[in-house]
């Protein structure tokens, strides 16, 4: 089964402002990859995915990376699958984003001698699924709310066998 998230869930779940939602949607920073709006009253439906990369969005703008430099760093991140996503971990000197996939690689980037930090994937992947455990969804089929354990969460962990 389909489900897409409203706005208002996507913003909980992520941490953001509805401000801050709709720009990014207009700017076509991340916008809603279910549903978008179109006209007056619509409702855009935002898939896990898409909030997952909102939170990230959110956790690097709160640590000093410029709007600039996370653009380009989406971009890299919509060409990689999903599970791609959960195996990585972004490092970030407050100029540049760095992809690391393994410990060698983030012992390389530290190696460097300047002041770095880290994000992984993973443990915002954990906190988005946590957050939308609680969260209404939204079928696409017909429009209804979703019940937890018909969601599109429930079923990936079903298939993750966790």
């Amino acid at each position: 089964m389909e489900i897409g998230y409203r706005g208002a869930t996507a913003c909980v779940a992520a941490g953001i402002t509805y401000r801050q939602l709709d720009y990014w949607a207009r700017t076509d920073l991340v916008g809603p990859s279910i549903q978008g709006a179109n006209g007056s009253g619509s409702q855009r439906l935002y898939s896990f995915r898409d909030i997952l990369v909102l939170k990230i969005i959110k956790r690097l703008l709160d640590t000093g990376v410029s709007l600039q430099n996370i653009r380009t760093a989406v971009e890299h991140l919509r060409s990689r699958g999903v599970s791609d996503l959960e195996r990585m971990t972004l490092m970030s000197d407050g100029a540049s984003i760095y992809e690391c996939t393994s410990p060698d690689e983030i012992i390389d980037l530290l190696q460097g001698g300047q002041g770095v930090f880290g994000i992984a994937i993973n443990k915002v992947w954990s906190e988005v699924e946590g957050s939308l455990a609680t969260l209404a969804a939204e079928s696409l089929a017909d429009g209804s709310l979703v019940s937890q354990g018909d969601d599109e969460l429930s079923l990936r962990r079903k298939r993750k066998g966790a």
